[in-house]
């Protein structure tokens, strides 16, 4: 039996290698990232995707998707999938979580610095023509607080470079073990008190219905004033208009974000260019290095998947239980 696998995004060349190397069970069509027309079009025929961020795998697509049996996205969020419809559907969804850790850490980590020494906003001075050290005073990270919220693979590889820069590390993670925490020299606290001690804040939290927005209005007052706050993990975790007024107030000192609610966001975003708020295009796991490691790693989870039964890095498991052998 010959199994179809249609990529509808721009993924790294290593994964069509995987795919041409699978042999005679598989066939593919990987030209690069075609439109939501040209999706609906050609995902009758397909019996595995290999997605990154560009397409959103929502109801239609998925009925339109007959014969689809696996989708595997090549990174960690799988926000971007209707995972509900897609288990009532039978079809599983897989993910890459390990390729974008180390990437998406020293971008948050590369953000935290930037935002604390300015150093986006003196070079643009500098720049323009103008030597102006005088308005750029900075801070160090050594001896502050930094509060990790989710201390997954990339929040735990984010506290391991804070504390090699001597930062007091202490997370929230509803789903960690405090003596784990405690092993990798992190104090886990309660969301409210991480709010009080923390002179920093980096989001690593999946994107559910308890976590959106979860910085709004209410959660900044109760933070430190001069608090930072780092996001490079998804722009919904803040209501931006909540904290654009508090970045305006001068009780939040400033922010770093790699991701936005709407991307790109809209020209009215009130966060894209107000003083003291570092931004970059969703750039956290964009290196060389780690688009090689997702591309590979979901291109060999969809071709175990059809050729082997083999499914690993499973988002909805219950679906494994109404699975039945191809």
């Amino acid at each position: 039996m010959t199994y179809h696998i249609l990529v509808p995004d721009n993924v790294h060349p290593s994964a069509v290698d995987v795919l041409r190397q699978a042999g005679n069970g598989i066939t593919f069509a990987a030209n690069g990232q075609i439109s939501r027309a040209d999706l609906l079009a050609a995902v009758g025929d397909a019996d595995a995707l290999v997605i990154r961020s560009a397409h959103k795998i929502d109801a239609e697509v998925l009925a339109a998707a007959a014969k689809l049996k696996v989708i595997a996205r090549a990174g960690v969020g799988v926000d971007n999938v209707d995972i509900p419809e897609a288990t009532t559907r039978g079809v599983v969804v897989m993910n890459t979580p390990d390729g974008n850790t180390i990437s998406t850490a020293e971008h948050t980590f590369g953000l935290m610095l930037a935002l604390a020494r300015q150093i986006p906003q003196a070079h643009a001075t500098l720049s323009a023509g103008r030597w102006d050290r005088k308005a750029f005073m900075g801070v160090e990270l050594r001896a502050k607080t930094l509060g990790v919220v989710g201390l997954g693979r990339i929040g735990r590889a984010v506290a391991k470079r804070a504390l090699a820069f001597e930062m007091t590390v202490i997370a929230y993670d509803p789903y960690i073990a405090a003596d784990i925490a405690a092993d990798l020299g992190i104090e886990l606290v309660s969301l409210d008190e991480l709010y009080a001690r923390s002179d920093f804040i980096t989001l690593h939290a999946l994107l559910n219905d308890e976590t959106r927005e979860m910085i709004n209005r209410d959660s900044l007052a109760s933070m430190k004033p001069g608090v930072r706050i780092v996001d490079a993990a998804r722009g919904a975790l803040i209501n931006e208009a909540d904290l654009a007024e508090a970045i305006k107030s001068g009780h939040v000192a400033g922010a770093a974000l790699d991701v936005f609610a709407q991307e790109p966001p809209p020209a009215d975003d009130p966060l894209i260019g107000l003083p003291g708020v570092v931004h970059t295009p969703h750039l956290a796991a964009s290196t060389e290095d780690a688009q090689i490691v997702v591309a590979v790693d979901a291109a060999k989870l969809v071709v175990n998947a059809l050729l082997n039964g083999e499914y690993n890095n499973v988002v909805n498991p219950a679906v494994l239980s109404q699975k039945q052998d191809y």
